[in-house]
């Protein structure tokens, strides 16, 4: 993700700075001391995905720098001041830090980013629509109405609530067509849809929904994999 640092303490911004380096999945675009330049080089580039933000600058505050941003990026508050945090959350900023940040503290907050960007992501991805072929005719359907996608020889058995085609496709072509963010492989003969999953079982997956294959077989080669995509609480 790229980011940017607001803020007009230098001290904070310098190890605002630093947490941002030791994270490899974070690229630093540029370290501002005041909103109104950052307000600036918001309104000229459309690839920064995360503001790390004080609120108290001069001339113009964190809140302020929000509601002039006609579609800001994901917000980071970084502030001394604890009292704000409601209001904070009342313009929809993501997490809320107070001065000074540990590093353990930053990477709750950035991970919180990714999994809302994940997650919008996945419904974005949702929405997208595909054709697929029933007899002479065309079929429109959303990819997130898809539950499970399974082999059957030359051909694959696309299965939603409503209905079930059969299309002249093969696994791999298929699978390479369908987004990960929504669907996963689990056997050979079967792509799941991961939020129709219901239950884990030892070797197989319970299915949510009016279809036939409500009880899927889980391949050994596709299990971890699997256990790496959902998110699993454990003692």
């Amino acid at each position: 993700m790229n980011c940017i640092i607001v803020d007009d303490d230098k001290l904070s911004r310098k190890v605002l700075t630093e947490h941002v380096k030791r994270s490899s999945f974070l690229t630093l675009t540029g370290a501002f001391d005041n909103a109104i330049d950052a307000r600036n080089t918001l309104t000229e580039k459309s690839d920064i995905d995360l503001i790390f933000l004080d609120i108290q600058m001069p001339d113009m505050n964190g809140f302020e720098l929000i509601d002039s941003l006609e579609n800001p990026p994901a917000v980071i508050m970084v502030t001394v001041n604890e009292d704000l945090a409601v209001k904070a959350y009342d313009v929809d900023v993501i997490d809320y830090l107070v001065k000074p940040v540990s590093y353990s503290r930053f990477c709750k907050a950035v991970d919180k980013v990714v999994r809302y960007q994940n997650k919008n992501a996945r419904e974005n991805v949702g929405q997208q629509e595909v054709f697929i072929k029933k007899g002479s005719s065309l079929v429109k359907l959303k990819l997130v109405d898809i539950i499970v996608v399974e082999a059957l020889e030359n051909y694959v058995v696309v299965h939603t609530d409503k209905e079930k085609y059969t299309i002249h496709f093969t696994m791999k072509a298929i699978e390479q067509q369908l987004p990960s963010l929504i669907f996963i492989r689990v056997h050979r003969s079967f792509i799941v849809n991961k939020s129709r999953i219901a239950m884990i079982k030892d070797n197989s997956v319970d299915i949510s929904g009016d279809v036939d294959v409500e009880n899927i077989p889980i391949g050994k080669s596709y299990r971890d994999n699997l256990l790496k995509e959902i998110n699993v609480m454990m003692r």
